[in-house]
């Protein structure tokens, strides 16, 4: 938490140090700073600012910041960018961040860029673009270090000492057989305390399992956070390290789905830069809102269909939102855990049925509980059982209705590669709000009319 309030701390300072105009200072401070805490920054002042901030960051930092910025912040960054500028930036970094940036660049640029590199990282680039973003092949580093198990730890140390250096984040060193074949993993911790004339064959792990290539990256994420990994080698389809995955790259996928989620639910894009041009933001928007005012016209010819039964009992129309609004906030809860328990792999045909089973009964329990209160109350209040009953009867109704729909509409969009997180939630609205108004006011029509 003090590290977080620190850096927090330091952004505003810069800001404070660019409104003042001591631009000198804020350089000095922009490029002390972490490329994700420049990143942060940039993303949270308005287009004018950001392109002064830009200027200031040092060509060698450019490209590790584009990497971490916003999609839609990179491609204005990325817009005031020269050729010269753009593959300067892209010297010296990871080959994996490097594959992220190059989908974004120009395809002129792009060209540079690969013609720039030598014969070896030309290759690894290549390796990491042959894969899916969104796969352990698209995440992974190629900049890896393997021994042979059928050598002494003392002959490992040396070759490392020879090497001189080992890419940030690795806590093991892939044992591998002749044709590159991954055969298990040599902890640096075990190379440090073991005697150093044992074999690595001996002291090497053989429980770290690798990953293939093309598991999309959500699996990754589960491998990680089930088998409490730090980073875990990635192989072909013939079992042949190709690179590795570290914690750090599992984080940002986790941040980016925990952001789609929270976007996607409103139609967003976890993307969207903040600062974007007014025009452009409220078209973006403007779908999402299209489709919500269809929805809100569906419940409106349902409850036009009853118009008669409103006009005789007015009274209807002031309780009449209750139902709905129960119905939705039942079949919210039951569609966010659905959701969840898609996204963690948790929801089989062995459980299905089980899963379904147990949120109707939820709703029921649920229904039966608040529509005897919201009946009792209505009875009080007005002094007419019938429609007490009525309200609670709809109430059950609806809220049953809502927790299957919480179950079936994720599920179902699933099925249909929709992704529940950003079309569940309007769907949901359209079903508790028609199927609250129907009963509600049919069942008033029935009985009271």
């Amino acid at each position: 938490m003090e590290a977080r309030e620190h850096t927090k701390a330091n952004v505003e300072l810069i800001r404070e140090k660019l409104d003042s105009g001591r631009m000198r200072s804020a350089r000095i401070m922009v490029n002390s700073l972490h490329p994700s805490e420049v990143a942060r920054l940039l993303e949270s002042l308005p287009l004018k600012d950001r392109a002064v901030l830009w200027e200031m960051v040092d060509h060698d930092l450019e490209g590790d910041v584009l990497v971490e910025v916003a999609e839609e912040v990179r491609d204005g960054l990325l817009e005031d960018m020269g050729t010269p500028e753009l593959i300067a930036a892209t010297e010296g970094m990871e080959i994996d961040d490097l594959a992220d940036l190059l989908a974004d660049l120009p395809e002129t640029v792009t060209q540079e860029v690969l013609q720039s590199l030598d014969k070896q990282d030309h290759e690894r680039l290549q390796q990491v673009l042959a894969y899916d973003e969104e796969s352990a092949g698209g995440m992974m580093n190629v900049d890896v270090v393997t021994v042979r198990p059928d050598v002494t730890l003392e002959v490992v140390a040396r070759y490392l000492r020879v090497v001189g250096e080992i890419a940030d984040g690795t806590d093991s060193i892939f044992v591998v057989s002749r044709d590159n074949t991954y055969i298990g993993s040599l902890f640096l911790s075990r190379l440090l305390t073991h005697d150093p004339e044992e074999m690595v064959a001996s002291v090497m792990s053989t429980d770290l399992m690798p990953i293939p290539a093309h598991t999309p990256s959500n699996q990754v994420v589960w491998e990680f956070e089930n088998r409490d990994l730090l980073s875990a080698p990635v192989i072909d389809d013939d079992y042949r390290v190709l690179g590795r995955i570290t914690v750090d790259d599992v984080v940002d996928v986790i941040r980016d789905e925990a952001e789609h989620a929270l976007m996607g639910a409103v139609g967003l894009d976890e993307e969207d830069d903040m600062f974007a041009p007014v025009v452009k933001s409220a078209t973006r928007r403007a779908l999402w809102l299209g489709v919500n005012l269809g929805t809100a016209f569906l419940a409106a010819a349902v409850v036009d269909q009853f118009k008669t039964t409103l006009d005789a009992i007015v009274l209807l129309a002031v309780l009449m939102p209750i139902v709905p609004s129960m119905g939705g906030v039942a079949g919210t809860q039951s569609l966010v855990i659905i959701t969840r328990a898609i996204a963690l792999g948790q929801i089989n045909s062995a459980n299905a049925r089980g899963i379904l089973r147990k949120e109707l009964l939820v709703g029921v329990l649920n229904g039966l509980g608040w529509a005897s209160i919201v009946s009792l109350f209505t009875y009080l209040w007005i002094g007419d059982w019938r429609i007490g009953g009525i309200l609670g009867c709809a109430m059950i109704i609806n809220m049953f209705v809502a927790a299957g729909s919480g179950y079936f509409i994720p599920v179902t969009l699933k099925r249909l590669k929709v992704d529940p997180a950003l079309a569940g939630g309007v769907v949901l609205t359209t079903v508790t709000d028609v199927v609250g108004y129907m009963a509600f006011l049919g069942l008033a029509a029935i009985f009271l009319m």
